[in-house]
């Protein structure tokens, strides 16, 4: 049986590398363990009229998070970057250890963006990175990913249980508790988040309005590899065979989007069926193709969402806009070639893609 005790004692373990690392004197900012010492530095902040910017992550850091920190950086004077494998995210049924843990490279990441923030006389400076152990973060309840399980929990319905909330039913509650921690934790002005996780923005959002919390949440653009694919910590896994036959995600919502935005098409039927034959036209080649030679996937969802609720819509309203978003589930490989580039994991790790694109509102 999944209990607490197992589960926090798995998160600990897991955290312990990131929990136990040297705090790098060397560099230009502090690693902070535990929440009191932290506190002692905002309040430094606060009384220099100085003003914090927040980046939350779980490390594996890429351009993607780089980018939310330039842009933090160049709206503060300071910079708060937290690393934390949120447990709570996780189901029960989801390997919480095949999350990438790139403590080192985080580290020396973050330290080349000062020296380009300085070199470049940007406003700000990442001062702190908040890496905190899993206790520190759950201090009284080991934390629960059971759907009905015990804890101190923030639970923003019903936008929630939609879109990746169906699939994966905890997740947004345990992105919304640890939000809510950092935010109290930290007492930053501004938070900043990443548009491909685009119904984590929509979540966070409400939470901060219904709560009354004094942080104001910025969203950066989605950015992406060369070939389009939107950056994710998840993509090492990926290998060059699903690499590129994940990009179908990227290709269908294009296909969808041209048909609002080329052809002036606003029902939902004109504008999916677009982004529905280009993934079966890939499902189906890649079926054609022997197992040495494909990569399988299966598509979960492809949404086009009012961006306030994330109800589906019928007919886009064009003075509103829309969410036009996707998933699809990669599956693990089912043989590999000699010498192939099969990613972090030779392959064998299920890979889940999101991505999505915005109508922005028409004046």
């Amino acid at each position: 049986m999944f209990t607490w005790r197992r589960q926090f004692s798995t998160a600990a373990t897991l955290l312990k590398t990131a929990a136990m690392a040297p705090s790098q004197p060397t560099t230009s900012f502090q690693v902070f363990r535990d929440v009191p010492p932290l506190r002692t530095l905002r309040r430094q902040i606060l009384e220099s009229n100085r003003t914090v910017g927040l980046v939350p992550t779980m490390g594996a850091l890429h351009e993607g998070h780089l980018s939310l920190i330039r842009q933090a950086a160049s709206e503060n004077t300071d910079v708060v970057v937290s690393i934390f494998v949120n447990p709570t995210q996780f189901g029960v049924n989801e390997d919480l250890s095949s999350y990438p843990r790139t403590w080192d490279s985080d580290v020396a990441k973050l330290e080349q963006l000062n020296a380009e923030l300085t070199a470049h006389n940007t406003h700000g400076r990442i001062t702190a990175v908040l890496a905190p152990t899993a206790q520190v973060m759950y201090p009284t309840l080991p934390p629960s990913s059971e759907i009905d399980g015990d804890g101190s929990f923030v639970t923003i319905t019903p936008i929630s249980r939609k879109l990746e909330g169906a699939s994966r039913p905890v997740f947004f509650r345990g992105v919304a508790t640890v939000c809510m921690k950092l935010f109290n934790i930290v007492g930053a002005e501004r938070a900043y988040f990443g548009q491909k996780d685009v119904q984590q923005t929509v979540v966070i959002k409400r939470m901060v309005k219904d709560f009354h919390v004094d942080t104001e949440i910025k969203i950066g653009p989605t950015v992406r590899e060369a070939d389009g694919l939107a950056m994710s910590s998840r993509n090492v896994y990926l290998g060059k065979r699903r690499r590129e036959v994940g990009l179908v995600l990227y290709r269908a919502l294009r296909a969808a989007a041209e048909q609002y935005h080329a052809h002036g098409k606003l029902q939902r039927s004109q504008i999916l069926e677009a982004a529905e034959r280009v993934t079966k036209e890939v499902i189906a080649e890649q079926r054609g193709l022997a197992p040495a030679e494909r990569a399988l996937f299966e598509v979960d969802y492809i949404s086009l969402a009012d961006p306030d609720t994330l109800d589906e819509l019928e007919v886009v309203d064009p003075s509103k806009g829309a969410i036009l978003s996707g998933a699809i589930k990669m599956a693990p490989l089912e043989e590999s070639r000699a010498g192939e580039d099969c990613g972090l994991g030779e392959g064998k790790v299920p890979v889940r893609l999101i991505d999505n694109l915005i109508f922005a509102p028409r004046v």
